[in-house]
């Protein structure tokens, strides 16, 4: 039996379907209304002021896939060659001005910091702390870069060795006879490390807990910044609150006992600031401060150390010259049956230019974020207020100019100290890494033991490079490693 609607009744149901097809239509109407949005912003500027010239790419995502997928040298390179040694373009969700010359990268980090605040995307700054050092300028920022300093000073870290030797020492003999992925055991290298100049040689029962949220938390560090349920950056931020409530726990517990410890951790508890006694640092303010310093301590030494493998692996000769330099100071030490000291890592100038030449030509940091503090005229182009500048580190120590014949790997052009503002692997100016001296000394002790005991071979297919955002050897670097035959340089 076929049923026929009223007419009332069939307007209604007419009605009714209109009704579903404008609610349907909604998201999709938002939705463009949200992406012209996100044009209009990503490219309105005042009609006489001229933005540098570049290209912004998708809204929102701009070019950041390009980034992250293509060797940085190509990405750089190309928008260099195109556009200049000034050029615009939009990753991490942000506007950003990109610079590579040695005189602009000056007049951004030094002589006019004032006006480019140091930051980082958003996400990353939720996820180190908003109240880290890299995020601030003034009194604040001049009151932490003092402690920070102190921390790191060579008075301060010469009597670390010892304790960085011991690590080497437990580290190394794990390797012998096996395949490591050269990347992770230097990430447990250098967070043992990290570990010691933030807490102290004698650690809590806590740390191992703290190890674990960390690791968890740099996880979600390169990810999108997509805060929802199952995404890498959602776990990572769970894992920082984690470990926010287990630093200040650790803190607390350090402030009752009035124990303040060693390392990081212990000098920012007993600061106090001159001129309001008794104001101390916040619990908040110490443990994003803690995790900046091993964030900051962690995957680029890392990232180094594995370039430096890389490197002499593919250099024979190079490898050998570094063995009778560790050599000579191994047949002292052993004479006088001691350990390494400071002054021994002072005695190992080509060893030195390794890491150097390391630094230039791996430059795992590519680039740091300044953002305009205001309005800016800059090289005869417009920066407006909040977009970012990136000085391209990579670009100036690749430059042929600087450094001739840049994609061979020679330490000897360190024989001479580089032009002023065209090496900087720790950044410039008042925002320049703190731990620039602990990060070179760390790395002279591993290569000490490293290359005075053992060998290593790549493991597969060694060329290629991989990008998470660090440059890397392809995999990680695979070696097995093997106890070095010491009569084949004696």
């Amino acid at each position: 039996m076929q049923l026929s609607l009223s007419p009332p009744l069939a307007f209604a149901t007419l009605r009714y379907s209109q009704v579903q097809v404008v609610f349907l239509m909604v998201p999709g109407v938002l939705f463009c209304c949200f992406l012209l949005l996100l044009v209009y912003l990503q490219w309105h500027h005042p009609k006489d002021k001229r933005l540098p010239p570049g290209s912004m790419g998708w809204p929102y995502i701009g070019e950041t896939l390009k980034l992250y997928a293509e060797n940085p040298n190509s990405f750089f390179f190309n928008r260099q060659k195109r556009f200049g040694d000034i050029f615009k373009t939009h990753i991490l969700g942000c506007p950003c001005v990109m610079i590579s010359s040695p005189e602009a990268a000056r007049i951004v980090l030094v002589t006019r910091a004032h006006l480019f605040k140091p930051t980082y995307p958003t996400s990353k700054e939720k996820m180190i702390g908003p109240e880290a050092l890299f995020f601030h300028q003034g009194a604040y920022h001049s009151r932490l870069k003092k402690l920070v300093q102190a921390s790191f000073l060579p008075s301060a870290i010469r009597g670390s060795v010892s304790e960085i030797e011991q690590i080497v020492l437990r580290f190394l003999p794990s390797w012998k006879n096996t395949t490591i992925n050269t990347l992770q055991e230097m990430k447990r290298y250098a967070f043992d490390v990290a570990m010691i100049s933030a807490f102290g040689e004698k650690q809590d029962l806590e740390m191992e807990g703290i190890k674990h949220l960390y690791q968890r938390l740099e996880k979600g560090y390169n990810s999108m910044p997509l805060d929802l349920p199952g995404t890498p950056f959602h776990k990572a931020m769970k894992a920082r609150k984690q470990l926010n409530e287990t630093l200040k726990k650790l803190i607390q517990k350090r402030r009752q006992s009035r124990r303040q410890g060693g390392g990081l951790l212990g000098v920012l508890l007993g600061d106090k600031d001159d001129e309001k006694l008794n104001n101390q640092l916040s619990d908040s303010q110490i443990a994003d401060n803690i995790i900046g310093v091993i964030f900051a301590a962690h995957d680029t030494t890392a990232s180094v150390l594995t370039w430096i493998l890389k490197y002499l692996h593919d250099n024979e000769d190079l490898l050998e010259a570094v063995t009778r330099e560790q050599e000579g100071i191994r047949s002292k030490i052993v004479e006088a049956n001691r350990g390494l000291t400071w002054d021994d890592t002072r005695r190992m100038p080509l060893t030195s230019r390794v890491i150097q030449e390391t630094l230039r030509t791996a430059s795992i940091l590519s680039f740091t974020f300044r953002e305009a503090v205001q309005d800016v005229e800059f090289e005869g182009y417009f920066i407006p207020k909040g977009w970012k500048v990136l000085p391209l580190f990579r670009s100036i120590h690749h430059c042929a100019d600087f450094f001739p014949r840049p994609e061979k790997f020679d330490p000897s052009r360190f024989e001479v100290p580089p032009k002023p503002n065209t090496f900087m692997p720790f950044g410039n100016g008042l925002h320049s890494c703190p731990g620039s001296e602990l990060a070179k000394l760390e790395m002279l002790i591993l290569l000490h033991h490293l290359t005075t005991t053992y060998r290593w071979q790549t493991v597969g297919d060694d060329d290629g490079i991989q990008y998470g955002p660090f440059p890397v050897p392809k995999c990680g670097l695979p070696v097995r490693v093997s106890r070095r035959n010491k009569s084949a340089i004696l």
